[in-house]
């Protein structure tokens, strides 16, 4: 496997790695891999790209997740490497404690995972698991640590609470009210934050939120 490849792939459909960590011996992955890439949205570039694709003109179920596994897949394949993935059958890749331990990401004030550059709004469409070990960067500084928190006020049904997400709360409010303009725009407590919200275009946040509400 090249690296170089590897990350040329990664670009070129729209992708980009927020975060590596090394792999334990409790991690589901093959007995050979080193290191696990966690693989997400290049926004904004990547919405374009996923608007052409068949998978979104298709107009079935789960378009992103069909979209995520035939590229994703398709990667690992060019660069002999295992795709893994946060949805499909039980029991679920741990895609959340992966983000944690690869030092990219945090839990923020309201609980979601918090991005060092992709704020709120960051998400995973995959991982992969790599044989080789690579250089990892554990000192970065959480960008909680110097901010106001406008996310713990932003959500207009204080869905957001140390028992977890409200969603029927949250959902109630998207499908009435919606003061906030939650639907079409995305969540306003994602987009409170100040890192990375000026990535994410409002008509991908919209087709999240259509997603979400199903």
């Amino acid at each position: 496997m090249n690296n170089v490849s590897l990350e040329s792939d990664i670009q070129s459909a729209g992708l980009i790695i927020l975060g590596k960590l090394k792999v334990t011996k409790n991690d589901p992955v093959p007995k050979k891999a080193k290191t696990i890439l966690m693989i997400g949205p290049d926004e904004p570039i990547f919405w374009k790209i996923f608007k052409e694709s068949k998978e979104f003109k298709e107009k079935e179920a789960n378009p992103l997740d069909r979209w995520s596994k035939r590229i994703i897949d398709n990667i690992a394949r060019q660069n002999d490497c295992t795709a893994l993935y946060p949805f499909g059958r039980k029991p679920y890749n741990p895609f959340f404690s992966w983000a944690l331990r690869s030092g990219t990401v945090w839990s923020s004030p309201v609980h979601l995972a918090i991005h060092k550059d992709r704020g709120l709004f960051v998400s995973f469409r995959g991982a992969l698991a790599i044989n080789q070990k690579t250089e990892i960067n554990h000192d970065y500084e959480k960008p909680c640590t110097s901010c106001s928190a406008p996310c713990l006020s932003a959500c207009p049904v204080d869905a957001f609470t140390d028992a977890g997400h409200d969603v029927v709360k949250c959902k109630n409010h998207i499908t009435s009210l919606d003061s906030c303009n939650c639907k079409s725009l995305g969540c306003n407590t994602r987009r409170a934050c100040p890192v990375g919200s000026n990535l994410r275009l409002s008509e991908q946040s919209a087709f999240h939120m259509e997603s979400f509400l199903r």
